[in-house]
């Protein structure tokens, strides 16, 4: 007996980040599958799936954010829970599609009897079934390593390039620390502009403290452009901007895939000299955080056509030109 099958995508979500979700789906030309997504009494996850995913190739997206009461945690445990779900369900295989990956910043011992909770995310995730994982603008490329598996890096630079694009002829291109040199210089090179740095230093045992000092490169009288990967409390970019207009930048824009946003960082960006920030959704933007001076650009068609590149079996580097790489 012989039987010729087709391979079947479907697409599942979890709660975090629905609209990105569904932006995503309409890219592919499918339908969210239906999760159920829901909580016992006691703060215990469940979902079951409302349609069969067997033999299907099943790809789980969800942004680790803390969203309608939810934490980062829950988010990060939802996907655990959904990424199993569909192994138990007899799915093909499973992606795990994580836009903005958790705890990627703790991916090396920094001090004494600290984790490395990046390398145990992706231990998780293994654990839990996902045969592949998907992640846009990682904290650092090398983190890949952490996973056994295949894991695809998408980078958001094309969509922030054009934007950015739009912003002058004579732009300056600014890492806003020496760590961000590399990434800033693809940006630059992306749009054939000048590259400046701004020197920091990070005061030992204090998280979130920075103290922003000399800057690198010609920036008087032009338009600057400070790229990170992501804005969290919102002290270093703040800060690398006000070095650049003490300096005689004549505007000042902030670029970064991943809006953390967290504790002071809307007051401090609502009040710094940034004239606009420029940010991707993969993170959910809660009405409170869209100040006046934030633009939200969307990723959704760079993880639709990574998607389809995984499911057809077709290079995903390729969508990049290789930059996603570095």
């Amino acid at each position: 007996m012989q039987l010729v099958t087709t391979k079947r995508l479907q697409l599942l979500s979890g709660r975090a980040n629905l609209g990105l979700a569904r932006e995503v789906a309409e890219h592919l030309g499918v339908e969210l599958c239906e999760t159920n997504l829901s909580e016992f009494a006691n703060g215990e996850i469940h979902c079951r799936f409302g349609q069969s995913i067997r033999g299907a190739d099943v790809f789980i997206i969800q942004s680790h954010a803390a969203v309608d009461g939810r934490s980062v945690n829950d988010a990060v445990v939802e996907q655990l829970v959904m990424v199993d779900a569909a192994n138990r369900a007899s799915a093909e295989r499973v992606t795990a599609i994580c836009p903005f990956f958790p705890y990627a910043r703790q991916d090396r011992k920094a001090e004494g009897r600290e984790p490395i909770t990046a390398k145990l995310m992706a231990n998780l995730l293994d654990s839990a079934g996902a045969g592949r994982l998907v992640s846009v603008d990682l904290h650092s490329g090398q983190i890949q390593g952490f996973f056994d598996g295949p894991w695809d890096h998408l980078t958001a630079m094309p969509v922030l390039c054009d934007r950015i694009a739009e912003l002058g002829e004579d732009l300056v291109v600014v890492s806003p620390d020496a760590g961000r040199v590399k990434v800033a210089e693809r940006y630059s090179i992306a749009l054939e502009a000048d590259l400046a740095i701004v020197h920091k230093r990070r005061i030992r045992g204090e998280k979130s403290t920075v103290q922003a000092r000399e800057v690198v490169g010609e920036v008087a009288g032009r338009v600057c452009v400070l790229i990170d990967d992501m804005i969290d409390t919102g002290g270093t970019i703040v800060a690398a901007a006000e070095q650049l207009l003490a300096r005689g930048a004549e505007e000042v824009y902030a670029a970064t895939t991943h809006g953390l946003f967290s504790g002071p960082a809307v007051d401090r960006l609502k009040n710094s000299v940034i004239r606009k920030v420029i940010v991707t959704d993969t993170l959910p933007m809660p009405a409170e955080k869209c100040i006046d001076k934030l633009e939200i650009v969307s990723v959704a068609p760079t993880i639709a056509r990574a998607i389809r590149a995984v499911f057809e079996d077709t290079s995903v580097s390729e969508i990049f030109g290789g930059n996603n790489l570095s």
